[in-house]
C-alpha cells in the first residue's frame, strides 16, 4: 500500500522547535513542500501538498500538543486516508541517537503521540518511522529531556539522522515501506556506516 499522508509529530511553538521530542516536525521541514512555501491550516494542524521524487503526498504536522496528536490525525485521515497509507514520523527513546527504524505497524512503545494516534484511528496498523534520540545517560527524567534541544556534542550527528530519517521518508513514499525498510533498517548516521553509492 503506498504512502499518501506523512504525519511528523512533534509540540508546536517556537519554545519546542528544535528539541528532541520535535524529531518527526524536523524530518518534515526537510521535504520539499515545506520550503516551498505551501503551507495551510486545516484539521487541526499545518499541511501541504508535496511531490517526492514525483509521487504526490500529503504533508501534515498536527498542530496540538504531542500526547494529543491523535485528534489532528484522525480529522486528516477522514479526508480519505486508509491507515496503511500513513506515515508517522517521531522521535524515540529506545533507540541510540543517529539509528532510525522504520516499521509497517506495532504498540507505541510507550510514546504518547503513537497511542494517541492508535486510540484516533483504532488500530496500530499505521507505518512508523522512527528517530533515535537515546535515554539520558546521568538520570534525567525523561520527560523533561525529550523537551530539550539535542546538546552541542550532539548537534551534528542529530542533523545528519535527520537527514537520512528524510532520506527513509522520502524512500517509503516513492518505493514503499517494505523496500525502504530493506534499505534504511540497521543504518546509522554515522559516516562509516553508510553503503557504498550512498
Amino acid at each position: 500500500m503506498p504512502i499518501r499522508l506523512l504525519v511528523g509529530l512533534g509540540n508546536p511553538g517556537e519554545r519546542y522547535r528544535r528539541t528532541r521530542h520535535n524529531a518527526g516536525f524536523l524530518v518534515i521541514e526537510r521535504l520539499d513542500g515545506f520550503r516551498r512555501g505551501r503551507w495551510q491550516p486545516g484539521y487541526g494542524g499545518r499541511w501541504a501538498e508535496a511531490l517526492l521524487d514525483g509521487c504526490p503526498v500529503m504533508l501534515f504536522r498536527p498542530g496540538s500538543y504531542m500526547n494529543l496528536s491523535g485528534g489532528p490525525v484522525g480529522r486528516v485521515a477522514a479526508r480519505g486516508f486508509d491507515p496503511g497509507e500513513i506515515l508517522v514520523v517521531c522521535d524515540d527513546l529506545d533507540l541510540p541517537l543517529g539509528r532510525i527504524r522504520l516499521k509497517p505497524e506495532g504498540g507505541s512503545g510507550g510514546h504518547r503521540g503513537l497511542a494517541s494516534i492508535a486510540d484516533a484511528l483504532g488500530t496500530n496498523a499505521f507505518p512508523r518511522l522512527r528517530i533515535g534520540i537515546g535515554r539520558p545517560a546521568d538520570g534525567r527524567d525523561p520527560s523533561a529531556y525529550v523537551l530539550e534541544p539535542f546538546a552541542p556534542g550532539e548537534a551534528r550527528l542529530a542533523e545528519d539522522a535527520l537527514d537520512l530519517a528524510t532520506r527513509a521518508a522520502t524512500a517509503a513514499v516513492t518505493c514503499g515501506v517494505e523496500a525502504a525498510m530493506n534499505r534504511f533498517n540497521g543504518m546509522t548516521a554515522l559516516p562509516e556506516d553508510e553503503p557504498d553509492g550512498e
